[in-house]
């Protein structure tokens, strides 16, 4: 459960710093730039976390069974559950950021460990109780509800919302096949994480990148007036790779589920350190604490069996 809780701070961090980056001149400046920022900057972000991971492996001498972990069906399921947690999960996220701001917006895809739990449902049979199922819908009201929050500035809740869901769908679906990879023993967390990563950034750039007509635009933003956004985005796929590395132990230590919930935590710490870093007075009003409880609370218990809460902490 510590390295749910670790995964969440990190995740707040790359959540605060990816915001900054979305909000830096390059991909503000024209319609193109601005249409194309959520897929460029996912791209960025995945590649660089990719080197991150990939270094982290060759430190720790694991590029072998990295590349044997690849070779074996689960490996491959991962390769693949990248390409739904990475282009889609992930872009998703960075819509919600972008449109909703990094506290909203972490807020907002709170609601993952909830839809994760229906797949759970749905593929591998999980058992999903009446109470979890109004859990969910609460969820999505309080989701609903930040839209009504007094002086928050959201600049569009519709895309905002479309990339919840996105993400939601996405990094869900993602959880579900990863913990039933990683019960394969030759598919270590860390090396799922190279895996992941290296195969979403692969998928943008041969796929998205040329269907949308990316690369030019990627491709200027490594001039010396740019770099400090690749900098930036560097900086939020660092604390984005520390944050997979926990939360992937966390799902190979006590499942899908548990590590989603626990793994929310990171709504909670992205308001915090906004408070305390951006003086974010907004976020203090009683309409957004009120939708934020209630999506952290209700999103982990859409997401987890109250028995087995409550038996966990009598024990």
């Amino acid at each position: 459960m510590i390295y749910g809780v670790l995964s969440g701070i990190t995740w707040a961090i790359e959540t605060i710093i990816l915001g900054i980056a979305l909000a830096m001149t390059p991909f503000l400046d024209g319609k193109q730039a601005i249409m194309l920022a959520p897929f460029v900057s996912t791209f960025l972000h995945d590649a660089c976390s990719a080197l991150w991971a990939t270094l982290f492996n060759v430190v720790k001498g694991n590029e072998k069974n990295v590349i044997n972990a690849l070779k074996t069906k689960s490996g491959k399921f991962v390769a693949l559950a990248a390409i739904i947690g990475g282009p889609i999960g992930m872009t998703g996220y960075v819509l919600t950021v972008k449109y909703m701001g990094s506290s909203i917006g972490a807020i907002a895809s709170a609601i993952y460990p909830a839809i994760g739990a229906i797949l759970a449902f749905i593929f591998l049979k999980e058992k999903m109780q009446w109470y979890r199922w109004i859990m969910l819908i609460i969820t999505l009201a309080g989701v609903y509800g930040l839209s009504y929050s007094p002086d928050i500035q959201i600049t569009n809740f519709m895309l905002g919302l479309l990339g919840t869901f996105m993400c939601s769908f996405g990094w869900g679906v993602e959880a579900v096949v990863l913990a039933k990879c990683m019960q394969d023993d030759s598919v270590k967390d860390e090396y799922a994480l190279q895996i992941r990563q290296s195969a979403s950034a692969l998928f943008y750039g041969v796929v998205i990148l040329p269907i949308i007509g990316g690369w030019k635009f990627t491709i200027s933003l490594f001039s010396a007036n740019s770099m400090s956004l690749i900098g930036t985005i560097a900086l939020a796929a660092l604390f984005a790779t520390i944050s997979y590395l926990f939360y992937y132990k966390a799902i190979a230590t006590i499942g899908a589920s548990k590590a989603m919930a626990i793994n929310v935590s990171y709504v909670a710490w992205a308001i915090i350190f906004n408070i305390i870093f951006f003086h974010e007075t907004s976020l203090l009003s009683p309409m957004t604490l009120l939708c934020a409880v209630i999506v952290i609370v209700c999103g982990i218990f859409a997401a987890a069996d109250f028995k087995e809460i409550f038996n966990r902490a009598t024990n």
